[in-house]
């Protein structure tokens, strides 16, 4: 198949059935709590169900078996962030060849683990994913191997694309699609299968703000790319050709999403749905959390496309949104250093409903005086309203307190 040749929506359900066997029909279940806070009637597409807990299984699935004999031989490289690193080596180790795989050094260790586990050979190289190209060219050279294209690649856009088939199969209603934009794989073959079936739905695209490059391609605007991302997913640099030309004809609208707001939404996922996505998996709620207009009133599919996400990471970003959101703060409360203090200020944060999960007592620093003391105590509290309780009733004591904002000291990204 010509590189050059845009899939249509028949080559999406000619490779549904080809992959049925190798793949989850996985669900789309309606989200309650995000759609009363979006104002919208919101579905998720729950990708993090596969065998390799993103949609890239469907992909890998369908180019493996495209494979000839020979090729089949030879083996398959590939470059990846992660997700495609798992689904190239899960299927590749389910049809019995061998698979190397080129990930980023600062790939996280529960992706580089998992790929393993599947049976990839993973060598670590550059940064980033365009930065694995070089490495890929090499390997191909060396050992004769078959690139599998984590999206530039016709059989994959044509496996990536059955997650629109499927959830227009199970939701025909369905108004609005938001998909994550990295290389543009898994939008291209959506946008196809969905304009087909529904010429009238709007699709639109999610990109990270640091990692903007389908919409400066598309737009001829200059611009750069580049910065530590939660949504490595979806950090490319470079978008395909093939798939650069298929979002030109077929996506609505693009939309970029801040750090903030693709944590906010692995967060909320969490929270508000009780499921787990990565960044990039996520990327579709922070579109909503940060353009809230853009499906006001509409029945909207989102893609959770992948959930291959480290769990200190994810606990992290749940411990920073309780601090953002006042549910978990510090307490700075300034005591003189003699019996009782801190039994009183327990007794004050406890009387008030807050749960002290961690405390300090600082008095051998030099900006504080022999005869005095600081008390850190770190409260879990129902939120803002009762955190003003909790310091008024500090104060009620005669102590002097100052909430410190962990976030800014840390240098969290704002929106």
């Amino acid at each position: 198949m010509s590189p050059h040749l845009i899939p249509s929506a028949g080559d999406i359900t000619d490779a549904y059935q080809k992959i049925l066997p190798n793949i989850i029909k996985t669900p789309l279940i309606p989200a309650p709590h995000l759609s009363d806070y979006f104002g919208c009637e919101l579905y998720l597409k729950l990708e993090t169900m596969q065998y390799t807990s993103s949609f890239k299984t469907r992909g890998a699935a369908f180019a493996i078996q495209a494979l000839s004999d020979d090729e089949r031989k030879r083996g398959v490289v590939t470059l990846s962030a992660g997700n495609h690193a798992q689904a190239v080596a899960y299927c590749a180790t389910q049809a019995g060849i061998s698979s190397t795989i080129v990930m980023p050094e600062q790939t996280p260790f529960a992706k580089i683990a998992r790929t393993q586990m599947f049976g990839g050979n993973v060598i670590q190289k550059g940064r980033l994913l365009d930065e694995c190209q070089a490495e890929v060219n090499q390997l191909i050279k060396k050992n004769n191997s078959v690139l599998i294209h984590p999206f530039d690649d016709w059989n994959v856009i044509c496996g990536q694309g059955t997650v629109g088939l499927e959830m227009l199969e199970q939701l025909p209603q369905l108004e609005s699609l938001i998909v994550p934009i990295g290389g543009g794989g898994l939008i291209s073959g959506m946008a196809i299968i969905a304009k087909h079936l529904n010429p009238d739905i709007q699709i639109i695209g999610v990109e990270a703000e640091l990692y903007p490059s389908m919409s400066m391609k598309l737009s001829g605007q200059p611009g750069s790319c580049g910065g530590e991302t939660l949504a490595e997913g979806i950090a490319v640099k470079t978008p395909g050709r093939l798939t650069a030309s298929i979002v030109e004809k077929y996506v609505d609208k693009i939309v970029l999403v801040s750090e903030r707001s693709i944590e906010w939404a692995i967060g909320a996922l969490a929270e508000r749905q009780r499921l787990i996505a990565e960044g990039a998996g996520a990327a579709g709620i922070a579109a909503l959390y940060q353009h809230k207009e853009l499906c006001a009133g509409k029945k909207t599919g989102i893609v959770i496309c992948g959930g291959n996400i480290d769990t200190r990471l994810l606990s992290s970003i749940l411990t920073r949104n309780m601090m953002s959101d006042g549910r978990l703060v510090r307490f700075r409360i300034d005591i003189s250093d003699e019996p009782g203090m801190l039994a009183n200020i327990s007794s004050a944060i406890g009387n008030s409903g807050g749960n002290i999960v961690e405390i300090y007592h600082q008095r051998m620093f030099y900006d504080v005086p022999a005869k005095l003391a600081k008390i850190d105590a770190v409260v879990d509290t129902r939120g803002a309203e009762h955190v003003q309780l909790i310091k008024a009733n500090l104060e009620a004591r005669h102590f002097k307190v100052s909430i410190i904002d962990e976030l800014a000291q840390t240098g969290s990204t704002g929106e």
